[in-house]
């Protein structure tokens, strides 16, 4: 009998070891990551550089309080203001404490514009996070059911539509923010049009409110940008960070600019671990690495080759909706659930994810190579072929946003 409590539904390996995009489990057994720990593994496993600076650091000083100066957090905040265009960071440990930080953030913001009861408009189909008032803000009611009551505060709309963003405006006053995913990872790999951001933008700044981005697990390189929003050149009030971040090592950000700035002051938030210099650490040598081994640049080729060749091995398979993603965020939208795909995966020496339950979801890692990459398709589209062809379930699954 284990005594972990049985929060997850583990599939049956444990891994010992890894290098670069592959690992090894207990037995011996070789899988190629293309998951990379959901996003969190950018730089491969066991990067020499990057066991190098966690080592060295973890002889030094692994923590220390944020009631003293943390020379490492400084050197990371200003490294981050420099590449993201904002100007404070707050450090946590993960993506969901980050959006928690902007959520009392917006509040704040709310309260000292008068407004008594602030609202944030978030998203069907988002995820940001498992805590009470992230879970709140999350468009799943399979991560709500059974927390109630829910967190109030929120009012949700469709993803991508910037007419029902504009009649809440027109109806809402108590509305302060929008909090929103420019690509929804746990949805589905939802990704926005084009002139979405910008339209948000618009909104607002002609009612005043914050926009804040969740980049927890499309920044970081993930999408050839250092974050999604540079794709359009729109700048954000606040953005939240985590996953690749530090490679593994936990941390968070919650990134500030414009009508941000200034909003806390001690004492409004805080955070035992986050920032602390161990973590700081492994975040500048990922940092580093991405940007001396030009992994941006790499993601985009790697995830322009694995989609063109899984259209090409999946041309004309019935059951395939759409091959969609941006850098390497790809996901394969397949006609009906399709869960059983990761377990015969794992046989097969693969990691993969399937999420908002019939979407094959890719995260590999940016250091992936032209090999891996069609490594990972000739393994995967076999078993997407096979599995369409068998019979299965007629019910309907709905299209992804």
């Amino acid at each position: 009998m284990s005594h972990v409590m049985n929060t997850y539904k583990r599939l049956p390996v444990a891994f010992e070891r890894g290098a670069g995009c592959w690992v090894w489990d207990t037995s011996g057994k070789r899988y190629l990551d293309g998951l990379a720990g959901i996003a969190v593994c950018g730089v491969g496993h066991s990067h020499p550089k990057l066991v190098r600076a966690i080592s060295e650091q973890a002889g030094k000083l692994i923590h220390c309080s944020n009631l003293y100066q943390i020379d490492l957090q400084e050197k990371l905040a200003d490294r981050m203001a420099q590449i993201s265009g904002l100007q404070e960071i707050f450090f946590c440990n993960s993506g969901c404490e980050a959006n928690e930080a902007a959520i009392k953030l917006a509040r704040l913001y709310g309260h000292g514009l008068g407004v008594e009861v602030p609202a944030i408009i978030v998203m069907e189909k988002a995820f940001h996070g498992r805590t009470i008032a992230t879970l709140s803000a999350t468009g799943s009611r399979k991560v709500q059911a059974g927390f109630e009551p829910l967190v109030p505060g929120f009012v949700r709309v469709p993803f991508d539509d910037l007419q029902a963003v504009k009649r809440v405006g027109e109806n809402n006053r108590s509305v302060v923010a929008v909090l929103v995913e420019l690509i929804q990872g746990e949805g589905g790999i939802n990704i926005c049009s084009a002139n979405y951001l910008q339209g948000l933008r618009d909104i607002c700044n002609a009612h005043g409110w914050l926009l804040m981005l969740d980049e927890v697990q499309s920044g970081t390189g993930r999408t050839g940008k250092w974050f999604a929003f540079q794709q359009s050149g729109v700048t954000p009030d606040v953005m939240t960070l985590a996953k690749g971040l530090a490679s593994g090592v936990p941390i968070g950000a919650c990134l500030a600019a414009g009508k941000a700035v200034g909003v806390f002051k001690p004492g409004n938030h805080g955070s035992t671990f986050g920032g602390n210099p161990l973590a700081c650490a492994a975040a500048l040598a990922t940092l580093s690495i991405i940007e001396e081994e030009g992994l941006m640049a790499n993601a985009i080729a790697i995830g322009n080759l694995i989609r063109e060749d899984l259209r090409a091995q999946l041309a004309g398979v019935s059951g395939v909706r759409q091959i969609r993603g941006q850098g390497l965020m790809i996901g394969i939208e397949l006609d009906s659930t399709c869960d059983e795909l990761v377990k015969q995966a794992l046989a097969a020496g693969l990691l993969i994810n399937v999420t908002d339950g019939n979407v094959v979801r890719l995260l590999p890692p940016l250091t992936m190579s032209r090999d891996e990459a069609q490594t990972l398709v000739s393994l995967l589209a076999p078993l997407i072929r096979d599995f369409l062809a068998r019979p299965r379930s007629t019910e309907p699954v709905a299209t992804g946003a």
